[in-house]
């Protein structure tokens, strides 16, 4: 049977088993997810990447220990989210700021064409100016943001991946919303003072 119709427990069976194919198969199947989960954490920089790949390493170490309790898109988004955090940890230790730059910015990025480039100037401007007030929130409150909100979790798989009670990541969910408003708020109103 082809490892693209195998179900995830099975792909994890056969991973287990060796099979480089199978494993192959559960990172092409997670790879964005994993990717947007990094990115909207830390920004698009080097360390997201780095962190992307070492949270597919350490799935595959921990494979003879997964248990399928969550399922693996949930368990790698926890490892990802933990790997993330730990980044974050790392960063305030050296003090760097690293600024956030939109997927396709980069040097080596093909140019895009698009057929309004007002519309997607404004919507790049926006979405810098959401990870930067993203960037702000302390990472407990960002992680929740992250996973309930953009990434579409309910809350008790939020709850799951960040191993806390489901009433604390209301809490943290309305706190964080509160926090990001007035970020958002004071930035534009600062955006028409200097105009």
């Amino acid at each position: 049977m082809r490892e693209d119709a195998l179900t995830d427990e099975a792909l994890v069976d056969a991973a287990r088993d060796g099979s480089e194919g199978a494993f192959r198969e559960l990172v092409e199947r997670y790879e964005d997810r994993v990717a947007s989960v990094v990115i909207r954490m830390l920004g698009d920089t080097p360390e997201a990447e780095d962190v992307g790949q070492e949270t597919f390493i350490r799935f595959y170490r921990s494979l003879r220990r997964f248990r399928g309790q969550a399922s693996v898109g949930t368990y790698l988004t926890r490892i990802a989210i933990n790997l993330s955090l730990n980044e974050i940890k790392k960063r305030r230790r050296r003090s760097i700021f690293v600024p956030f730059i939109p997927p396709g910015k980069g040097n080596d990025a093909p140019d895009m064409e698009f057929e309004d480039p007002r519309a997607s100037a404004e919507y790049d401007d926006t979405a810098d100016r959401i990870q930067r007030a993203l960037n702000q929130l302390k990472p407990e409150f960002r992680s929740v943001i992250v996973l309930r909100l953009m990434e579409g979790y309910s809350t008790k798989e939020t709850a799951e991946i960040l191993g806390l009670p489901v009433g604390t990541i209301l809490s943290r969910l309305r706190r964080s919303q509160e926090k990001l408003k007035r970020i958002l708020i004071s930035h534009r109103e600062l955006v028409h003072e200097t105009i």
